[in-house]
Protein backbone atom coordinates (compact mmCIF):
# COMPACT_ATOMS: atom_id res chain seq x y z
CA UNK A 1 0.00 0.00 0.00
CA UNK A 2 1.35 3.64 -0.79
CA UNK A 3 2.34 5.99 2.00
CA UNK A 4 -0.29 7.89 4.23
CA UNK A 5 2.11 11.18 4.04
CA UNK A 6 1.84 14.01 1.41
CA UNK A 7 1.72 14.65 -1.41
CA UNK A 8 -1.83 12.96 -1.02
CA UNK A 9 -3.67 10.39 -4.50
CA UNK A 10 -6.99 9.55 -3.99
CA UNK A 11 -5.89 6.03 -2.59
CA UNK A 12 -4.10 7.35 0.35
CA UNK A 13 -6.34 10.68 1.17
CA UNK A 14 -9.57 8.11 0.87
CA UNK A 15 -7.50 5.90 3.58
CA UNK A 16 -6.01 8.64 5.78
CA UNK A 17 -10.03 9.17 6.22
CA UNK A 18 -11.08 5.70 7.12
CA UNK A 19 -8.26 5.35 9.31
CA UNK A 20 -9.34 8.64 11.30
CA UNK A 21 -12.99 7.60 11.49
CA UNK A 22 -11.66 4.17 12.81
CA UNK A 23 -9.77 6.29 15.67
CA UNK A 24 -12.87 8.14 16.44
CA UNK A 25 -14.88 5.24 16.62
CA UNK A 26 -13.24 3.47 19.07
CA UNK A 27 -13.83 6.71 21.39
CA UNK A 28 -10.19 6.12 23.26
CA UNK A 29 -8.84 9.88 23.56
CA UNK A 30 -5.29 8.75 24.23
CA UNK A 31 -4.87 6.55 20.83
CA UNK A 32 -7.15 9.17 18.81
CA UNK A 33 -4.55 11.94 19.83
CA UNK A 34 -1.48 10.05 18.76
CA UNK A 35 -2.63 10.74 15.34
CA UNK A 36 -2.26 14.91 15.39
CA UNK A 37 1.25 16.50 16.20
CA UNK A 38 2.03 17.48 19.57
CA UNK A 39 1.20 21.41 18.77
CA UNK A 40 -1.73 20.24 16.70
CA UNK A 41 -4.33 23.37 16.54
CA UNK A 42 -8.14 22.95 16.06
CA UNK A 43 -11.24 24.82 16.41
CA UNK A 44 -14.14 22.41 16.48
CA UNK A 45 -17.34 24.76 16.53
CA UNK A 46 -16.19 27.89 18.80
CA UNK A 47 -14.00 25.96 20.95
CA UNK A 48 -10.04 26.16 20.19
CA UNK A 49 -7.69 23.41 21.17
CA UNK A 50 -3.46 23.29 21.15
CA UNK A 51 -2.06 19.94 21.60
CA UNK A 52 -2.30 16.58 22.29
CA UNK A 53 -3.10 17.02 26.09
CA UNK A 54 -5.77 19.43 25.20
CA UNK A 55 -7.58 17.21 22.79
CA UNK A 56 -7.38 14.27 24.99
CA UNK A 57 -9.73 16.74 27.49
CA UNK A 58 -11.95 17.93 24.91
CA UNK A 59 -12.51 14.02 23.59
CA UNK A 60 -13.11 12.74 27.61
CA UNK A 61 -15.57 15.40 27.92
CA UNK A 62 -17.21 14.39 24.30
CA UNK A 63 -17.52 11.19 24.77
CA UNK A 64 -18.43 11.42 28.19
CA UNK A 65 -21.53 13.59 26.95
CA UNK A 66 -21.80 12.00 23.51
CA UNK A 67 -23.37 8.72 24.61
CA UNK A 68 -23.48 5.19 22.02
CA UNK A 69 -21.15 7.77 19.17
CA UNK A 70 -21.00 6.32 15.63
CA UNK A 71 -19.53 8.28 12.89
CA UNK A 72 -18.91 8.26 9.24
CA UNK A 73 -16.53 10.05 7.64
CA UNK A 74 -16.56 10.55 3.96
CA UNK A 75 -13.49 12.50 1.81
CA UNK A 76 -14.78 15.67 0.38
CA UNK A 77 -11.59 16.89 -1.70
CA UNK A 78 -8.14 16.71 -0.95
CA UNK A 79 -4.64 18.24 -2.69
CA UNK A 80 -0.94 18.12 -1.27
CA UNK A 81 -0.83 18.32 2.58
CA UNK A 82 -4.88 18.66 2.56
CA UNK A 83 -7.52 16.83 2.75
CA UNK A 84 -11.46 18.16 3.31
CA UNK A 85 -13.75 15.68 5.27
CA UNK A 86 -17.85 15.76 5.57
CA UNK A 87 -19.14 13.20 8.25
CA UNK A 88 -22.13 12.73 10.13
CA UNK A 89 -22.68 11.23 13.74
CA UNK A 90 -25.00 9.88 16.06
CA UNK A 91 -25.12 10.06 19.56
CA UNK A 92 -27.72 10.15 22.71
CA UNK A 93 -27.31 12.04 25.68
CA UNK A 94 -28.14 10.59 29.73
CA UNK A 95 -31.28 11.50 29.36
CA UNK A 96 -32.03 9.41 25.98
CA UNK A 97 -32.40 12.51 23.27
CA UNK A 98 -30.75 11.43 20.03
CA UNK A 99 -28.96 13.63 17.50
CA UNK A 100 -27.19 13.20 14.23
CA UNK A 101 -24.42 15.67 13.86
CA UNK A 102 -23.40 16.71 10.46
CA UNK A 103 -20.23 18.69 9.98
CA UNK A 104 -17.37 19.28 7.38
CA UNK A 105 -13.46 18.96 8.39
CA UNK A 106 -10.38 20.63 6.88
CA UNK A 107 -6.95 19.00 7.64
CA UNK A 108 -3.48 19.71 6.99
CA UNK A 109 -1.08 17.03 7.69
CA UNK A 110 3.02 17.66 8.24
CA UNK A 111 5.88 16.03 5.97
CA UNK A 112 5.53 13.01 8.43
CA UNK A 113 1.35 12.44 8.26
CA UNK A 114 0.83 13.90 11.51
CA UNK A 115 -2.14 16.42 11.36
CA UNK A 116 -1.43 19.73 12.64
CA UNK A 117 -4.54 21.90 11.86
CA UNK A 118 -8.02 20.62 11.92
CA UNK A 119 -10.95 22.91 11.70
CA UNK A 120 -14.43 21.59 12.18
CA UNK A 121 -17.85 22.83 11.79
CA UNK A 122 -20.68 21.11 12.92
CA UNK A 123 -24.55 21.28 13.40
CA UNK A 124 -26.40 19.24 15.63
CA UNK A 125 -29.65 17.72 14.75
CA UNK A 126 -32.44 16.19 16.94
CA UNK A 127 -33.79 12.75 16.05
CA UNK A 128 -35.95 10.13 17.67
CA UNK A 129 -34.35 6.88 18.04
CA UNK A 130 -36.14 5.65 15.51
CA UNK A 131 -34.46 7.98 13.12
CA UNK A 132 -31.20 6.24 13.39
CA UNK A 133 -29.04 5.19 10.65
CA UNK A 134 -26.39 3.57 12.28
CA UNK A 135 -26.73 0.31 13.62
CA UNK A 136 -23.39 -1.31 14.24
CA UNK A 137 -21.68 -2.23 17.59
CA UNK A 138 -19.73 0.14 19.15
CA UNK A 139 -16.50 0.61 17.60
CA UNK A 140 -14.86 0.54 14.12
CA UNK A 141 -17.95 0.82 11.43
CA UNK A 142 -18.32 -2.67 9.25
CA UNK A 143 -16.71 -2.69 5.89
CA UNK A 144 -20.30 -3.77 4.30
CA UNK A 145 -22.14 -0.99 6.09
CA UNK A 146 -23.25 1.78 3.84
CA UNK A 147 -21.51 5.26 4.02
CA UNK A 148 -22.81 8.61 3.90
CA UNK A 149 -23.45 9.02 0.51
CA UNK A 150 -25.53 5.59 0.34
CA UNK A 151 -27.45 6.57 3.57
CA UNK A 152 -28.62 9.49 1.47
CA UNK A 153 -26.69 11.83 4.32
Amino acid sequence: MSSLVPLFTLETATRKVRLAEDGWNSRDPERVSLVYTPDSRWRNRAEFINGRAEIVAFLTRKWAKELDYRLIKEIWAFTDNRIAVRFAYEWHDDSGNWFRSYGNENWEFDATGLMQRRFACINDLPIRETQRKYHWPLGRRPDDHPGLTELGL
